[in-house]
């Protein structure tokens, strides 16, 4: 599972802070406006139950009275309907409609016990404040009361801070996210200085700030890149020294095994097979000491200036005695690339030495591009490369299953980590996967080499 960035874990932290605190706030003032309303409602019903049970009892005291008459001269409006319970007799002014059936048993008792009471009920599936109040000992007024308006009225308060909930969420979302953005930016300035370090800029440095906070991470990374800095210069020239100084003895030495290796019908078979195997050494120190040199210079930023890559190309192909139509060029490639020129010859020429050393030899040098990237693509007819060695054969000193599987003993293993770090140089990569076919397909690609 794919963890969230760091951006995005304080966003949405902001939002569940927000969110609880926004929905804490709201069940409080909820709780509190619900008992509000309601205890305010209550004091209502109670006040107008005790009127109307006034005028019930004025009503009551005659010799013969007209009950139903009585209850219909109460001015309860819509929302308050009463009710006479005498004896054993229920009195309404309409016909009962589940009236009597939504008064409580208890209740009732408690009422004719000469006490008053008031509880909550449903009728007919509404809420409904019902009050009970003792007339006589065999006499009691109740009244039910509509909460209907009410609870439409909690339930539209309910919806309102839910939603106010939920903008109070987003807010903190959105809040985060700005947060983060600016609080961030120092570390994605840090990151993108890195990525240009890695890629071999050597100048990046992050702009000095003000702020104090920031102060001490600008000035610490300015002088550890500066220090880095001064430590791959110097091993880069102990480098180039170290091999330039080789270069003059092994020339001598490759000066004597010429002359032996002219004069080899003269020795004897011994002596002849030893200095073949000392030229082939002095060759591949040679070569070795090669690829140092330029192993140390390609620390160095890449030098881009438009290059004919196709010609380059068929050159490359061509000092190898390779027929150039193994170059194949896209149509809309362009007439130039914006590549260092030295780097992208080594590039060519390595992937193409690889293919003719590992793997059967090259079959296509293909040139592309996607957009403003060019893509290079050298395929060969070999074996191919195991998947758990398509990332380590381009370290330094690595050289694949083939290689060994072939026993070709004289390559250096630093051919595909030129490569690498040419193509790290503009900016780009450098794989290897299967080619359609068999064999493998090696991948260079080159940010802004193209318009």
């Amino acid at each position: 599972m794919r963890r969230l960035g760091l951006r995005a874990r304080v966003s949405a932290g902001f939002a569940v802070g927000a969110l609880l605190l926004a929905a804490s706030m709201a069940l409080v003032s909820y709780e509190l406006t619900r008992r509000s309303l309601l205890d305010e409602r209550e004091r209502t019903a109670l006040r107008a139950a005790y009127f109307d049970a006034a005028v019930v009892r004025s009503g009551l005291d005659t010799e013969q009275p007209d009950i139903v008459e009585v209850l219909r001269s109460l001015d309860t409006g819509g929302n308050r309907r009463p009710l006479l319970h005498r004896g054993d007799d229920w009195y309404g002014r309409t016909a009962d409609t589940g009236l009597t059936a939504a008064v409580p048993q208890e209740l009732q008792q408690l009422v004719r016990a000469g006490a008053p009471a008031v509880q909550r009920v449903q009728v007919n599936g509404q809420p409904t404040l019902l009050v009970g109040v003792p007339l006589a000992p065999s006499i009691s007024y109740y009244e039910l009361t509509s909460l209907r308006e009410l609870d439409h009225t909690l339930q539209v308060l309910a919806l309102a801070l839910t939603a106010v909930a939920i903008m109070v969420a987003g807010s903190g979302a959105a809040l985060g996210w700005y947060a983060t953005r600016h609080s961030l930016r120092p570390l994605t300035a840090v990151a993108d200085a890195a990525q240009k370090i890695a890629a071999g800029n050597f100048t990046a440095r992050l702009a000095s700030t003000t702020d104090p906070d920031l102060a001490r991470l600008s000035t610490s990374f300015n002088d550890m890149v500066d220090q880095l800095s001064r430590r791959i210069e110097r091993d880069r020239r102990f480098a180039a020294d170290v091999s330039h100084e080789l270069r003059s003895p092994l020339q001598t030495l490759a000066a004597a095994t010429s002359v032996l290796a002219n004069r080899r019908d003269r020795l004897d078979e011994r002596t002849a097979t030893a200095a073949g195997l000392v030229a082939d050494e002095i060759t591949r120190f040679q070569r070795l000491v090669n690829d140092l040199i330029e192993l140390a210079r390609s620390d160095q930023a890449a030098d881009r200036a438009p290059v004919d890559v196709v010609v380059l190309a068929r050159r490359t192909c061509q000092a190898r005695r390779l027929p150039d139509t193994l170059v194949q060029a896209a149509e809309d490639l362009g007439p130039s690339w914006l590549v260092d020129e030295r780097r992208f010859a080594q590039i060519l020429a390595n992937l193409v030495d690889n293919a003719e050393r590992y793997g059967g030899g090259p079959v296509a040098v293909r040139l592309s591009r996607q957009g403003g990237t060019g893509i290079v693509e050298v395929d060969d007819e070999g074996p191919g490369v195991p998947v758990g060695d398509r990332e380590a054969i381009f370290d330094r000193f690595v050289r694949g299953r083939a290689a060994h599987s072939r026993a070709a003993g004289d390559g250096t293993g630093l051919g595909l980590a030129l490569v690498a770090q040419h193509a790290a140089a503009h900016g780009g990569r450098v794989t290897v996967g299967d080619r359609p076919g068999g064999g493998a397909r090696f991948r260079v690609e080159l940010p802004g080499a193209l318009p």
